[in-house]
């Protein structure tokens, strides 16, 4: 990995060179490797680097084209290498992988786009045509930021090296706190900070002195109404789920850490490790988030409590295999706030999420291990549902086939009529009709209940219309179309800073097989009976996955849920969180997002019981963990220690 930086002036100042040298300092934690830097006033650029693959040591310096019309400094993980080295007619040796991406960016131009898999950010300076060209992997695994004024264009991996410019405030933009505060997904080039844009993921973005253009260049194509045979559907997903893990495990070794938990994702890509390596001696260290020897309590929804034994389940399987059970749900979720502002230059999304990743990532450095393997973004792609075939039958006025499947869902024990018929139906319904149902039943969603954000502050920033024009609906009523539906999800969340922020601070490099575009993108193209049929969900994870997971971890139905002990630590907490919330009400800028004086009731009626329950889960999981985590970046920004 890499981190890299750039200054170009439009305002004559022979500072560049100055510039880009505080910026690639500023970020030194992201790349305490080697540095390399290029100057030619008004343009600099420099890059410093985290080794983590082999071909890092020939990673020496900024990269040039034979013609020098070109200079390129990137942070990338090709995982299609062979093949690019075989287009490009190159030597398999003594190129690292920024320079196999400069010579497919020379050869392809910006098409070169779409034939790169793998993980990247990166930065293209064309002499010839006076501009730049900056642009991220279609999910946008590596983060980069930019700041544009009259005077000067800056670009960093992270936030933190634009603000080593004097010209760039340091200032939170309380827009996209508001919007992260709402779970709005991140649309639209808005960082966290005043005046600093995000390349978004699946974006190029086109600089030159007149200005600054972005587009979308990852555009998957929908299935085809003609499909491949369903055996074919699992041979063909099991070939992508192998080339993906293994393109993955360049760098570790022979040993490699994975989550592991009782579902389908994490499982799948801990068993194909372990598979691709044991041939070659190679070992999987998988850890499984489980909570407190002895507890009994219950979760929302009815998930499983401890995920430990179906996960041990799944390595028992495989020699090779060291499972390891981790027990966070004493620690503080607030415990390393400082240290994820620090890291990250952004909010955490869920803290108490965060305690056991952190304990995880922490667990796996100490066993010296490099790279960790991920199933985030299985449920869009090997494991998906396919739940949104329901309403597509209803939209097709195919009311005989619909009603069959939802019997047969019913049959296997999947749904109730009830639920069944809200997924098929409630695509279709108004909002208010489905609140009102949604309250008969129990489960009615409002914003308000379940953010922390000031009311004034949803209305002033009018955020219902925001979240309409972004397909977010507050009531979470079901989606039609599932081509749709994945995509939105997929680029709901901007993963980069947290990836480079774990790398940083714990030297994990997380990959994740289930976002590999070549997989993601087979998965989209597959019909909807693929993954729904006959009263099954995840029918084509069930169908790939039948020879690499053990019987019980197939047939159940249940929904994992890591650590949930997590209150515990939630609840010795209390007295730190108190004392933060008294900070946030004098911070102005938290004080205007977040309803403290709610935060503040809720922790004084601080529930003896009822964790497990969904009605504390959004006052307390929800609300207030993300509102303390809000409020304390909105806080280090203002530098406010009231």
């Amino acid at each position: 990995m890499s981190a890299i930086a750039g200054l170009w002036r439009f305002d004559g100042k022979p500072e560049a060179g100055a510039g880009c040298t505080r910026m690639l300092a500023a970020q030194e934690i992201y790349g305490p490797h080697d540095l390399s830097q290029w100057v030619e006033e008004p343009l600099a650029m420099g890059r410093r680097l985290f080794r983590t693959l082999p071909e890092d040591v020939h990673d020496r310096h900024v990269l040039f084209s034979t013609d020098r019309r070109f200079v390129l400094v990137a942070d990338v993980r090709l995982d299609n290498r062979a093949d690019l080295e075989r287009a490009l007619s190159l030597s398999p040796t003594g190129l690292c992988d920024a320079a196999i991406l400069l010579e497919s960016l020379v050869r392809w131009g910006e098409g070169a786009l779409d034939q790169l898999v793998g993980d990247f950010a990166f930065a293209l300076w064309d002499s010839r045509q006076q501009s730049l060209l900056l642009a991220r992997d279609f999910l946008g695994q590596r983060p980069l930021h930019y700041y544009r004024s009259n005077g000067l264009f800056a670009f960093a991996t992270m936030p933190k090296g634009l603000h080593a410019l004097s010209e760039i405030s340091y200032a939170a933009d309380e827009v996209a706190m508001a919007e992260f505060l709402t779970l709005m997904p991140q649309v639209g080039p808005r960082s966290f900070f005043k005046d600093i844009a995000r390349v978004e993921a699946g974006h190029v973005v086109t600089v030159t002195r007149q200005g600054v253009t972005s587009r979308r260049y990852w555009e998957p194509s929908p299935p085809s109404s003609v499909g491949e045979r369903r055996r074919d559907y699992a041979e063909g997903l099991r070939y992508h789920l192998d080339q993906a893990t293994q393109s993955r495990l360049r760098g570790a070794n022979g040993v490699v850490a994975t989550h592991l938990s009782a579902g389908f994702d994490s499982a799948s890509v801990t068993a194909t490790a372990a598979r691709l390596l044991a041939p070659l001696g190679g070992k999987v260290l998988a850890f499984t988030a489980v909570p407190r020897e002895g507890f009994d309590g219950t979760s929302p929804h009815n998930g499983i409590c401890d995920e430990g034994p179906l996960a041990a389940a799944t390595a028992a399987m495989y020699p090779n295999i060291e499972h390891k059970l981790i027990r966070s749900g004493g620690l503080s979720p607030l415990a390393d706030l400082d240290r994820y502002f620090y890291l990250f230059d952004r909010p955490a999304l869920n803290l108490c999420n965060r305690v056991w990743l952190t304990a995880i990532d922490a667990a796996a450095r100490d066993r010296k291990v490099r790279v960790l393997l991920t199933g985030q973004m299985g449920n869009m792609s090997v494991s998906y549902a396919g739940l949104e075939y329901l309403p597509g039958q209803l939209g097709k006025g195919r009311l005989i086939a619909l009603f069959r499947e939802c019997a047969r869902l019913v049959a296997h024990g999947t749904m109730s009529w009830p639920a069944a018929l809200a997924t098929a139906i409630g695509p279709y319904m108004p909002a208010w009709l489905w609140q009102r149902l949604s309250a008969w039943r129990g489960r009615e969603r409002n914003v308000l209940e379940y953010t922390a954000i000031r009311e004034a502050q949803l209305r002033e920033l009018n955020l219902h219309s925001v979240a309409r024009q972004r397909g977010l609906d507050f009531c979470y009523r079901p989606r039609k179309d599932g081509f749709e539906s994945r995509l939105w999800v997929l680029r709901r969340i901007d993963l980069g800073n947290y990836n480079k922020g774990t790398l940083a601070g714990w030297g994990i490099d997380q990959r994740d097989p289930t976002a590999d575009r070549r997989l993601v993108e087979y998965c989209l193209s597959a019909p909807m009976e693929q993954f729904l049929s006959q009263g099954e969900t995840r029918v084509l994870a069930r169908r790939t996955l039948n020879d690499r997971l053990p019987q019980a971890v197939m047939d159940e139905r249940g929904k994992g849920y890591q650590a949930a002990d997590w209150h515990e630590g939630f609840a010795a907490a209390r007295g730190e969180i108190a004392e933060e919330l008294g900070r946030l009400s004098k911070c102005e800028t938290a004080a205007r997002a977040l309803d403290v004086q709610r935060l503040q009731g809720l922790v004084k009626n601080w529930p003896a019981s009822g964790w497990g329950g969904a009605e504390v889960e959004k006052s307390y999981r929800l609300a207030l963990l993300r509102g303390v985590s809000a409020g304390h970046f909105l806080r280090k920004v203002a530098r406010s220690n009231a």
